[in-house]
């Protein structure tokens, strides 16, 4: 008669009903505004914004050397390495999960050489104790294969290509960031050359009006008083060029540092004649809702949140008993020549069980443990999204009042101007002191590096907008080393 019991045990385990423990996950956007609170007619607007603008979102500068530092960024930076490696390390650890649907199994093999003393049976010769020598030969394999029968095995690859999806939104992530650090360190550097230029004109207009004062104090036309107030206005603008200068480079090394360069390497390139990149006089924002979509930090915890929630599953199928079907089979023999004949020959089949039911108040606690793991990630998922509402609130709002800001300080600077020329006439005159020429000139030049400063803040404001809006990924910027991530 035919064994059937083989079979029986495989239809007893494929047929018991495989389901999985732990909750499902299911995807919901936390709610948003339907449009930003911030935008102003001629200044932003609320336009869905093209994938390409965003990818590329310096380009509305169009600044040349902008546009070389970015595109070297994704080759060259470090940072970017080690994000690429941890995606490598995730998938590696996905796949080491994935395996756990495969039989495990080894092949195994032993000799030995034996020797053994036996005790004739009664009645024997006491004297009569002889030694036996046997030669072991042993070869073969065994095998198991875990059942998933509650699925603890699925919510964990469940998990691991969640978590893989997280480093992936890791690595677009820190493409955002670093795209924002260059251009924000980029306009900072222009922004710095800018004011340091207006300082050289102030400390040529102080030296000048040092030789007139001079001049005229020894011509008897004034005191020395004038001389000294003139030459002391001197020494205070040369003395805010060094500081500008120290921030400059500082810049400079930054942004040899995130393209993985020595912090020298870029001086000769990025200290060349250049101008504040101009910001467009009118910026499209797109929807609050796009944040979900185009915000890596906020995928990345969202798939962190998917994550949680798997690991729940995790933890509760160990409450369940685990079945394994297990097997051997391999070769014995005393004799190296007989090994691998059919006499010399075993096998072994069979089910087995483990259940870690005393553990009981461990597995609950893990559990516990899971769902608050879940519950903070379903926290952080919605404070992403709300500080991304933030930062994109904040960034058109700074726009907003920069513009404003900008044309107020060019009027300013347009009236201290003139007020400092009338007030050079009426000193030379000899109609009113030199402190009046001080108090005008000093004005106009506060203005003038006020809005300096006022038109790179309106410039850094766009650049925080769009890193805001998730802006500076794309499909080629983060498959350098890891392949498709999409």
């Amino acid at each position: 008669m035919k064994k059937t019991w083989l079979p029986a045990i495989l239809s007893v385990f494929l047929t018991t009903g495989c389901f999985t423990v732990g909750p499902d996950y299911k995807k919901t956007e936390p709610p948003v505004p339907a449009r930003f609170v911030a935008l102003e007619q001629g200044v932003s607007r609320g336009d869905r914004l093209p994938q390409s603008y965003l990818d590329t979102w310096w380009s509305v500068f169009d600044d040349p050397v902008l546009e070389s530092l970015m595109s070297r960024l994704a080759s060259q930076s470090i940072d970017l390495r080690i994000a690429k490696a941890r995606v490598l390390q995730a998938r590696a650890q996905s796949e080491i999960t994935s395996s756990g649907f495969l039989p495990e199994g080894s092949v195994f093999g032993n000799y030995q050489r034996i020797r053994r003393r036996e005790t004739p049976v009664s009645g024997a010769a006491i004297s009569s104790a002889e030694d036996r020598e046997q030669n072991i030969y042993l070869a073969g394999f065994d095998a198991s294969w875990e059942i998933d029968i509650f699925g603890g095995l699925r919510r964990e690859v469940e998990a691991a290509a969640a978590e893989v999806s997280a480093s992936e939104e890791g690595l677009r992530d820190v493409l955002v960031t670093l795209r924002g650090e260059i251009g924000r360190n980029y306009m900072e550097l222009r922004g710095l050359e800018l004011r340091i230029g207006i300082a050289r004109q102030e400390v040529k207009i102080r030296r000048e009006n040092v030789e007139i004062t001079e001049a005229r104090a020894n011509a008897g036309f004034v005191s020395e008083l004038d001389a000294a107030r003139a030459r002391g206005e001197l020494a205070n603008a040369e003395a805010r060029i060094p500081l500008l200068d120290r921030s400059m480079k500082a810049s400079v090394h930054r942004l040899a540092v995130l393209l993985g360069k020595e912090p020298t390497a870029l001086e000769t390139e990025l200290f060349s004649l250049s101008r504040l990149p101009v910001a467009p006089p009118d910026v499209p924002v797109g929807l609050p809702s796009d944040l979900l979509r185009r915000r890596p930090d906020i995928r990345r915890a969202e798939r962190e949140l998917a994550a949680a929630t798997a690991r729940i599953g995790v933890a509760t199928a160990d409450l369940f008993p685990r079945f394994s079907l297990t097997g051997s089979f391999g070769f014995e023999a005393s004799k190296s020549s007989v090994i691998f004949r059919d006499q010399s020959n075993f096998w072994a089949i069979g089910p087995s069980l483990r259940w870690p039911i005393l553990n009981l108040k461990r597995i609950l606690a893990q559990i516990d443990s899971s769902k608050a793991l879940q519950e903070e990630s379903l926290a952080r998922y919605e404070r992403s999204v709300l500080m991304a509402l933030e930062e994109a609130e904040n960034a058109l709002v700074a726009i907003s009042r920069e513009k404003n800001r900008v044309k107020f300080l060019e009027e300013a600077v347009r009236e201290n101007n003139l007020a400092v020329k009338l007030a050079m006439e009426r000193y030379v005159a000899g109609v009113q002191s030199y402190l009046a020429v001080i108090d005008a000139q000093a004005a106009h030049y506060a203005a003038e590096d006020q809005l300096a400063q006022s038109r790179l803040a309106e410039a850094l404001a766009i650049v925080s907008l769009y890193k805001a809006l998730g802006g500076g990924w794309h499909q080629a910027s983060t498959t350098a080393t890891t392949g498709p991530i999409e």
